[in-house]
């Protein structure tokens, strides 16, 4: 078993059987546990765990969407990435659980300020026409490759006052990247994460990889932070079959050929390569 893998069931088991009954946002329940950590090693392969087969081009697709700062639903779901679905901008549709609300939340294309549009266009949006717009992402990538040993490379999709203004106020809020020995190595950090779903390792191993590319250097240690980790109890049975599993594969590895710049690169010029996951184990995801 891969130590990916590995690291992943023990937290699972950790937040089941360490965790606590909380009540939550969407009325399922959960059971959560304070600070959990995965580190990855990015020599060791891509970090796609191969307990339970999980989407690479979905990933893929909302990282583009990210870096091109998208903010429309319909640019998501037209390339196959459906994760935004059931949600939108609480400006235009206020957020819900009964039938109607979930039915107008769908059919609404506006996402509103998320995650892309902080990182390429932070600013104050109750000020549109004024103020100073910052472009997070293009920041890191010239520190790259202008200052490498700065320790100053971040971007962050909390935006206090954009909050009301985003389908899903960030998860992952915030990431860092630093070089140690010619190699980038690339943290993130989560405020609330469905850890089976929602651990986002797919999606900033490919964004290590992409800033590695961009910035000629070797890929190094992915690290993610969990502040409220947490399973929801309607997820417990799938849960159990997971840590009943032994992954006895190797991880895969992706390759992206005739890369120019990350500011142009698209989801289907990266591949996935040599991923035999065990069978899939559905879970809902809470709303």
């Amino acid at each position: 078993m891969s130590f990916l893998d590995k690291t992943f069931q023990e937290n699972l088991e950790l937040i089941l059987t360490k965790g606590y009954k909380k009540e939550d946002r969407t009325g399922t329940g959960t059971i959560s546990f304070p600070g959990v950590m995965i580190r990855h090693d990015m020599s060791d392969g891509y970090p796609l765990l191969t307990l339970r087969k999980v989407p690479f081009k979905s990933a893929a697709i909302e990282l583009e969407g990210f870096i091109k700062g998208i903010t429309s639903k319909k640019w998501y779901k037209e390339r196959g990435c459906n994760y935004w679905n059931q949600w939108c901008n609480p400006q235009v549709v206020p957020y819900g659980t009964d039938v109607d609300t979930k039915k107008k939340m769908e059919e609404c294309d506006d996402l509103g300020e998320i995650y892309g549009k902080q990182w390429r266009d932070f600013h104050d949006v109750t000020y549109p026409w004024g103020g100073e717009h910052k472009d997070q992402l293009e920041d890191v990538v010239n520190t790259l490759k202008s200052n490498p040993n700065s320790r100053r490379m971040l971007c962050s999709a909390w935006n206090p006052l954009s909050l009301e203004h985003m389908a899903l106020p960030p998860c992952h809020f915030a990431w860092q990247v630093n070089v140690t020995d010619g190699k980038l190595n690339l943290f993130y950090y989560m405020r609330s994460v469905d850890f089976v779903l929602g651990n986002d390792l797919n999606t900033y191993g490919l964004l290590l990889h992409l800033l590695a590319k961009e910035s000629n250097l070797k890929e190094g240690m992915l690290v993610g932070f969990f502040a409220d980790a947490h399973i929801y109890l309607n997820h417990i049975d799938g849960i159990k079959e997971l840590l009943s599993r032994n992954a006895t594969g190797k991880l895969p590895t992706i390759k992206t050929d005739n890369f120019k710049s990350i500011y142009d690169w698209q989801y289907s010029d990266t591949i996935l390569l040599d991923y035999e996951p065990l069978p899939s184990v559905k879970f809902n995801v809470a709303v």
